[in-house]
This record gives C-alpha cells, structure tokens and sequence, in this order.
C-alpha cells in the first residue's frame, strides 16, 4: 500500500513544486498545477501541468547522458497515490546558487540585452542579429536564484567563477552547453527547436556534478515550431509566452510595472496553455499523454 503524503515532513516549497523528506538520503519532488510568470504565482492552475512537467523530465532523465537526481522509478512505491504522475522520489543534493542557461537563439531578456550592449551576460555576439536570430553558437548565460517576488539577475561567467571557483564554474558551463545540446537534437528531430533553456545542478555526497529539479519542460524552456521558423518575428511557441504574451497585452489589463499581482487567466487561456504543453511533450516524446500515469484533470 502506498503511504500518504502526509507521512512525509514538509521540506520545502518553491513557486511550482512541493518538496518533501522521505528519509534523510532521498526527497519527494511534487509538481503543482501552478503556474509562474514575471516572478507572481498565478491564481489560476493549469489542469494537468504538473503531470506534464514530470513526464517531460523523466522522459528527458532517461535520454539524457549525465548524472541525474532521481532515485526510483516514476511509480516508486514510496510515492502516495495522491500524486502519482506528477511526483519524483529524488536524491538529497547540495544545490548551486545560479540558474544555468543556454541559449542557442536570441529572444526575450537576451534580446533586450544584446540591443542595448552587443552582448549578453558578458558575452559579445555578431552585429545584426534580430527577434529568433540563431546564434552562431550555444551560449552560456548563468542567472542567480532569486526569492519568490524577487528576479533573476543575469550575471557573467566570471561571477560564477568568483562564487564557486573555477574549476566548478567550468564543469557547470559545459554540462549546460553540453545538455542543451543534447536536448535540442533530441527535439529537432521531431521538428521542434529548443530556442534557450535552463537547467539547475547540485552535488552529491560524493561531489559528483548532478542535474536535478527540471529538465526541458515547457516552463523552463522556449519551444518553436521548426516548421514555421522564421528568423525576425516573435515565434508562436509551445510554453507559457502564449500565458505572458496574454498578460501583457491589451485584454488582461495589468500593467507588469505597476508591482500588483497579475488577474486571474480566462478560461480560453487556462486551455489553450494546457494545450500547448501537452502538445510539447507529444510531440518531443512520440507518446500519448493520456497514457501517462495518473489520472487526467
């Protein structure tokens, strides 16, 4: 019989997922159907997003060449059948303090930086690039881990370097170049481009380098349609910029620099973000999501 989530201690609580102690080696990672964006929780949930989130992390976990948290399967018996689907039984890590980043096209916050700079995070890029320009290169662009309310700062790989010294510095930039990689073969061939994503590590008892939390799920990751790519244009994507895109625009009404919280999502938008996700791991994973264990919203 599969205990309650009850039995086990609450541990921890970030925007999206619930954590808690199983034993004093292992964690139970739980993803919410909440939903973040510009650094407010939502009011509203996303049915099914959390089961999503899982199964696009496991499924990634698993084709993946690099040391992971995870430590069961995906139906451990330790997980309370409460959460099935959308729960991982983890290894305890010491987590790093920076959100890792790689970039391989240039849009959003990157964007905005290379107009103002020429470069982002310290990094000098070619003149002329534009809105989904792809770069020449993956780049490595790392962010500090902000309290809730609080953003992200991008900063320079020399400010890793100067926190956590440079040979972990290093290990860090190429693991997330290396996985991004990775990952954005994996998803090209089923004709979808990974345009920039963000990973986080933490290092075991033994102080191997280990990637845990998420993994190239749509709220970590910009996902486009290779087949309407088109260099110069915002990219119809499948994550929550069409979430943002609704907030930000003339029918929500908020005002992102007025510091209040973002009204509540209409239905239309609740189902049409939860398409989106759902569609990004069909088609990255060539399985059904109704074949996902646990039960549908």
């Amino acid at each position: 019989m599969r205990p309650e989530l009850s039995a086990y201690e609450h541990f921890s609580a970030g925007k999206v997922r619930e954590i808690y102690e199983v034993d004093d080696a292992t964690l139970l990672l739980v993803t919410s159907d909440r939903i973040s964006a510009y650094d407010y929780i939502l009011d509203s949930e996303i049915p099914d997003k959390g089961r999503v989130l899982t199964a696009m992390s496991n499924f990634f976990f698993d084709n993946l060449d690099f040391p992971n948290h995870l430590a069961g399967p995906i139906d451990d018996e330790r997980i309370p059948e409460e959460v099935l689907g959308r729960a991982m039984v983890c290894k305890k890590l010491k987590m790093l303090p920076f959100e890792c980043v790689a970039r391989g096209y240039l849009t959003g916050s990157a964007l905005v930086e290379y107009e103002e700079k020429g470069s982002v995070c310290g990094i000098e890029l070619p003149d002329g690039l534009k809105e989904a320009s792809r770069l020449p290169e993956p780049i490595f662009t790392p962010a500090t881990k902000a309290d809730y309310g609080e953003h992200d700062e991008n900063v320079s790989f020399e400010a890793v370097v100067e926190k956590l010294g440079e040979k972990l510095a290093t290990q860090l930039r190429d693991a997330t170049l290396d996985l991004y990689t990775q990952g954005a073969e994996i998803a090209i061939a089923k004709g979808v481009i990974v345009a920039d994503t963000k990973f986080e590590f933490g290092l075991d008892e033994n102080g191997t380098l280990t990637l845990a939390d998420e993994v190239l799920t749509p709220d970590s990751s910009r996902y486009w349609d290779a087949d309407t790519y088109v260099e110069g244009k915002v990219q119809p994507s499948f994550d929550k910029q069409y979430l943002r895109n609704w907030l930000t625009g003339p029918d929500s009404g908020w005002d992102r620099a007025s510091g209040e919280n973002p009204p509540s999502l209409p239905g239309s938008v609740v189902e049409a973000t939860r398409e989106r996700y759902i569609e990004a791991y069909e088609r990255i994973t060539g399985t059904k999501f109704k074949d996902w264990i646990g039960h549908c919203a």
